[in-house]
């Protein structure tokens, strides 16, 4: 039934016109002898027009500067009988019909507005012309703030990760949760970890680590680390201050890690059979671990409360094992609670210094030694204090990511 475009041609208008609010899109014309069998469809200036099948919802009100035409069938009008009232029926329309028609639209691969007898029916609440006025007139304000939010999205969750950063930052330097004079100072501690060592050591389950480090902050308020008979100034290694009851501390002197080892094709299976081996940053996502092969063999094994890291290939991965046995691969290391410390505090320290641990990856694969874990130096405040910090990041976190999971 169509004809190219004339100057005598009838516009047809097309779904396109509601969706894209424009009037002038489309290449659909009939002619003069067809419009007079389809004039029951024509639009008009002021007519709603409303997208109704697939992309449904979406409305434009017909500029006076139109040209003459009719719907098709992806189209219907609405045509108010007093045109005050369109603002406000506009925006009414628009959040209603949508969740209408999500609720009782019809057809499978494309929804479709329900059908003119539901459509008629429906009730719509009409408030007084004042108050219409009013409510466009906040919305509109709302839509505008919106519009900012839409068109510096990016730039939002840049700062939200920002932010992020900063309040790692302050937990770390003691600067997050306010000190209490009355805790107990890390280098009591300290002092108590020391002795649990000695008394494992006199059952022979550990070795005597000749060079043990000590770090400590002398008159001169430079920090010195003393190594066996040998004692240096390490202030180069360390480029924050801690509050007084806090101690600076390398990670091996507290903590255990444990080197992951590969398994060859016959050790592994895919069918859930004995415990997960996880094999690298394929198994982490969004802090924790998915695993998708299982061994009946393990070799070296995590277990709960283990922070897992990842050390080859992608590095930096991180999660902490809530999840219970498992092997680990060459390309994946286990740092392990052996003093009763805060593991979530230790989890918010690595991942404090994760970005100086990845620029130490070395190789063409690139990879983390584990000379670079056991000798990072860790801010140790007093062990009631680190819950504290883990709550207070864990409530700040959560707000950025209720905010971050609203802009998506």
């Amino acid at each position: 039934m169509f004809v190219p475009e004339s100057k005598d041609a009838i516009k047809v208008y097309e779904q396109k016109n509601a969706i894209n609010k424009n009037d002038t899109l489309g290449n659909y014309f009939i002619t003069k002898e067809k419009y007079e069998e389809l004039k029951g469809f024509e639009v008009f200036p002021g007519d709603i027009i409303v997208s109704c099948a697939g992309t449904i919802g979406e409305t434009f009100v017909m500029p006076n500067s139109m040209r003459k035409g009719i719907i098709n069938q992806a189209l219907m009008k609405i045509s108010l009988y007093n045109s005050s009232i369109k603002d406000f029926y506009l925006i009414y329309f628009d959040c209603k019909l949508k969740a209408l028609a999500n609720e009782q639209g019809y057809g499978m691969a494309l929804k479709n507005i329900p059908p003119f007898d539901i459509l008629k029916q429906y009730l719509v609440p009409l408030p007084p012309l004042p108050e219409q006025r009013r409510i466009i007139y906040k919305i509109n304000i709302i839509s505008n703030v919106l519009t900012v939010i839409d068109n510096h999205i990016d730039k939002i969750s840049i700062d939200i990760s920002n932010i992020k950063s900063k309040i790692l930052d302050l937990a770390i330097r003691g600067k997050l949760v306010p000190q209490d004079p009355s805790d107990e100072p890390a280098s009591v501690l300290l002092e108590r970890i020391r002795e649990e060592k000695e008394e494992l050591i006199k059952q022979g389950k550990i070795k005597r680590d000749k060079k043990e480090s000590v770090i400590f902050k002398d008159d001169d308020n430079s920090y010195y680390e003393k190594m066996g008979q040998k004692t240096i100034c390490i202030d180069e290694e360390i480029t924050f201050e801690i509050p007084d009851s806090w101690r600076f501390v390398r990670l091996k002197c507290i903590w255990e890690l444990l080197s992951g080892r590969d398994l060859i094709p016959s050790q592994y299976n895919n069918d859930e059979n004995g415990i997960p081996y996880i094999t690298g940053a394929s198994n982490f996502s969004d802090g924790k671990v998915n695993p998708i092969r299982w061994t009946t063999t393990p070799q070296v094994i995590t277990d709960c409360g283990d922070i897992l890291i990842t050390c080859k290939g992608t590095v930096g991965e991180m999660a902490i094992n809530n999840f219970g046995k498992a092997h680990i691969a060459r390309q994946v290391m286990a740092i392990r609670n052996i003093h009763n410390l805060n593991t979530e505090y230790l989890y918010l320290c690595i991942k404090f210094y994760i970005e100086s641990i990845k620029l130490s990856a070395k190789g063409l694969i690139p990879g983390i030694s584990r000379e670079d874990l056991l000798n990072i130096i860790l801010p140790i405040p007093p062990l009631v204090y680190q819950q504290r910090v883990v709550n207070s990041v864990c409530k700040y976190n959560n707000i950025l990511n209720d905010i971050e999971a609203s802009l998506n």
